[in-house]
């Protein structure tokens, strides 16, 4: 069983954005996505704040969200990157396994990553990532490079309405699946 520390809340600024563009795209009848909260069961409680300061996670979790986009499913998991390489080990095999078999269900499934030292976000395709995934089970490296990346998924951060605007990007990820079939 793992332990929460306040450590697990590192990418909670990126999933704020989020929450704020998903509201967004509700609104504007563009998608419907929805936050999975991880279950966890409170160990420790500070009773000033009412604030958990300790607890366990009661099962893996699976991707941050899920939902669909004009009638396509899409799940995605938000992750932040202090670097300019992404660490693997952010990455755990059950939500690969879970990623894989949603795609095989004909949806679709990706990153957002948050690389916070170049203020900049991408999408990352699951095919992307499991191309990197696949290298570090192989002997490879265990960790991909900013620089690795494909330019088209890039989005330099910005202020607007759209905080994190990832449904451009899903359109060319959709378009390069249907080039690629």
């Amino acid at each position: 069983m793992a332990t929460w520390k306040s450590r697990g809340l590192r990418g909670s600024t990126l999933e704020e954005l989020i929450n704020r563009t998903n509201e967004r795209y509700l609104e504007d009848k563009l998608a419907l996505i929805q936050k999975i909260p991880t279950p966890i069961t409170p160990i420790n409680i500070d009773k000033q704040t009412r604030h958990i300061t300790l607890a366990y996670f009661d099962q893996k979790s699976t991707v941050d969200y899920i939902g669909a986009v004009q009638g396509i499913p899409v799940c995605f998991d938000a992750k932040e990157c202090a670097f300019s390489t992404f660490s693997l080990e952010n990455i755990h095999p059950h939500q690969v396994t879970f990623m894989e078999n949603f795609e095989e269900q004909d949806g679709i499934a990706f990153f957002l990553i948050y690389f916070t030292k170049l203020n900049e976000y991408c999408y990352l395709p699951f095919r992307h990532l499991k191309k990197f995934w696949d290298r570090a089970n192989s002997g490879g490296r265990k960790s991909f490079r900013r620089d690795e990346l494909d330019e088209r998924f890039i989005i330099p951060a910005r202020e607007a309405a759209v905080m994190v605007p990832y449904l451009e990007l899903l359109k060319l990820d959709l378009e390069d699946r249907s080039k690629e079939s």
